[in-house]
């Protein structure tokens, strides 16, 4: 099953992707597309770092998302991504449109053919108002298309706040 999880900032998105794999009584692979940019991030990353169960094999891939998807998916797995949008966010400043278009168009064809289960973690960014300058509104309008893409590719998709889930499409796990 695919599952697309969205929310805000520390709505609980991350911990329910979490939750979820390690209720499916599969093996884990926590795909990482977060880089450390600076002291905060890194923080961040360590906190995620030292929620996961040591059993989880940790792939970190900020930019080739499809391949790295093709390499762990597994009929007996269960795959997290964690985040679409940080992953987003790489490609867009990787100042490339062609490596864009490629690897956005490579991560939708492989959700159409990927085995086990797939539990894909993305921030919900156009519920308030699109801030000024050109790359924040492009990130934004990115963003909006490519989570209805992959909403229409999974067979559930679920918007936490404060830490609730809240079914969009298929049932509450």
């Amino acid at each position: 099953m695919k599952t697309l999880i969205l929310g805000g900032a520390r709505s609980g998105k991350s911990r329910l992707a979490e939750r979820l794999a390690r209720e499916s009584g599969r093996p884990v692979t926590y795909i990482a597309t977060a880089t450390a940019g600076d002291a905060e991030m890194a923080e961040r990353i360590a906190a995620h770092r030292a929620r996961r169960p040591a059993d989880w094999t940790v792939i970190e891939t900020p930019l080739a998302l499809a391949a790295a998807l093709h390499a762990y998916a597994r009929d007996d797995g269960c795959l997290i991504v964690d985040c679409l949008t940080l992953w987003l966010t790489n490609l867009l400043l990787a100042n490339d449109e062609q490596a864009f278009a490629r690897e956005q168009q490579a991560l939708l064809d492989a959700l159409d053919d990927l085995p086990g289960d797939i539990l894909l973690v993305s921030n919900e960014t156009g519920m308030g108002i699109v801030p000024l300058g050109e790359l924040t509104r492009r990130y934004c309008d990115a963003a909006g298309w490519l989570h209805q893409d992959i909403a229409a590719r999974c067979e559930r998709v679920l918007l936490t706040v404060a830490g609730l889930p809240l079914a969009l499409k298929g049932e509450l796990p």
